[in-house]
């Protein structure tokens, strides 16, 4: 089915309008090319020292940004400290004792806001610069990512806990969670391909041990090794067994073979609706990069802040 324009009315004109609508029109590379021009020079020096340091860290940033994004947007809102009066988002379910990362965007906005001269760039373009940096970091694809985020003056523990997918759901409550976000099955599976790379901890992952029956027995004894029955919940192991700290299509190859070390990766090649999409990105990595850069560019539009909204926070952990 075509676009029929009038002819006064341009199809780039459209699709300006129509791209008004998802917020892309408001945020821009060049956004800060006055105010801060070297900001992405100075993030993605940053997260280069801090993947450096520990290549975990490059995955607990991609998380971040995910459960950033997830919860009322991409706003900046989960970076917030709760205070005596304010509950935001860091306690919340799919958060507490797991998200991490924090330090490095706190570093981050301090290094950007001296090479700049004050505080000009938002916490949440600097969280979803360093987002991409990390891919990069990786291994992953190369995107864009425009900027002029607004930090939230809120937050909200409520729709964290009820937004975020959750580590032993199954497929069809996994794919309505995106879908209430705007994501198709397919970008939904090109995003958890991020478990390509990072750790999870053995209380998100012991019940599919010791319980699923789709799982490979001898993955299934090794992972029991390091996450007994009882006791030992913060005991790590790799999303991806092959390469946790090198971002490719391992991770869709391990789900072939019932290697998927989360409930919720397992899920989405189980017999599903999405069992093809898994198989062609294990087939062919570029097309999972692909996918997965233009999903992430989606992401990072999801309810931003712009113009007069919110603010630009001086600590990326407390309003101004």
């Amino acid at each position: 089915m075509g676009v029929h324009c009038p002819p006064n009315i341009s199809l780039s004109f459209l699709m300006f309008a129509l791209m008004a609508g998802l917020g892309y029109a408001q945020l821009s590379v060049s956004f800060y090319a006055n105010t801060c021009p070297s900001v992405f020079d100075t993030v993605r020096s940053g997260v280069q020292s801090a993947v450096n340091r520990e290549p975990r860290m490059g995955a607990s940033i991609i998380r971040l940004f995910f459960h950033d994004c997830f919860v009322n947007g991409c706003d900046g809102g989960i970076l917030l400290d709760d205070t005596s009066s304010f509950e935001g988002e860091k306690t919340a379910f799919g958060n507490n004792n797991s998200v991490r990362g924090f330090e490095v965007i706190d570093n981050l906005k301090a290094q950007v806001d001296r090479a700049c001269g004050r505080s000009v760039v938002s916490c949440a373009d600097i969280l979803a610069i360093a987002t991409r940096d990390s891919v990069v970091q990786l291994g992953g694809p190369s995107y864009s990512v425009p900027v002029g985020r607004r930090d939230a003056r809120t937050a909200s523990k409520s729709a964290a806990n009820s937004d975020l997918p959750a580590p032993f759901e199954d497929l069809d409550p996994i794919i309505a969670k995106f879908n209430r976000k705007g994501f198709t099955p397919r970008e939904m599976v090109a995003l958890s391909g991020a478990h390509t790379v990072g750790q999870s901890r053995c209380t998100a992952f012991r019940d599919r041990i010791y319980n699923d029956t789709n799982i490979d027995p001898a993955f299934a004894s090794s992972r029991q090794a390091n996450c007994p029955r009882t006791g030992g919940d913060d005991n790590l192991a790799p999303l991806d067994p092959q390469s946790p700290n090198r971002f490719g299509n391992n991770y869709f190859q391990a789900l072939l073979n019932r290697r998927g070390l989360l409930h919720s990766d397992q899920v989405l090649f189980n017999g599903g609706s999405v069992d093809s999409i898994v198989t062609t990105y294990s087939n062919n990595a570029n097309t999972f990069f692909q996918d997965f850069a233009n999903a992430m560019m989606k992401m990072g539009n999801l309810g931003v802040l712009t113009g007069t909204q919110g603010e630009v926070r001086t600590n990326c952990r407390r309003f101004n």
